[in-house]
């Protein structure tokens, strides 16, 4: 399970991927596991977090400045 992506060379060790395409790679493979509900809590969230307005951070490829890291404890947190 990994995102369609690719390893991103060009931006590797600079923080700024977006780790949405992973986190939700990690809930495909909780899925296919047989854990349902801990695929659909993360998908949630996900969605949520990303909602316009949500004050998310965004990472570059979105528009904004935060980095991979910034993103990814927002989705931890919100879960």
């Amino acid at each position: 399970f990994e995102p369609v992506h690719g390893s991103a060379p060009d931006i590797y060790g600079k923080n700024i991927a977006n780790p949405i395409g992973q986190i939700w790679c990690g809930a495909m493979m909780l899925e296919h596991l047989g854990y349902r509900s801990a695929h659909d809590a993360i998908v949630q969230t996900i969605e949520r977090v990303m909602q316009p307005g949500s004050g998310a951070p965004l990472t570059p490829d979105m528009g904004g400045t935060a980095s991979t890291t910034d993103l990814g404890k927002a989705v931890a947190a919100a879960l």
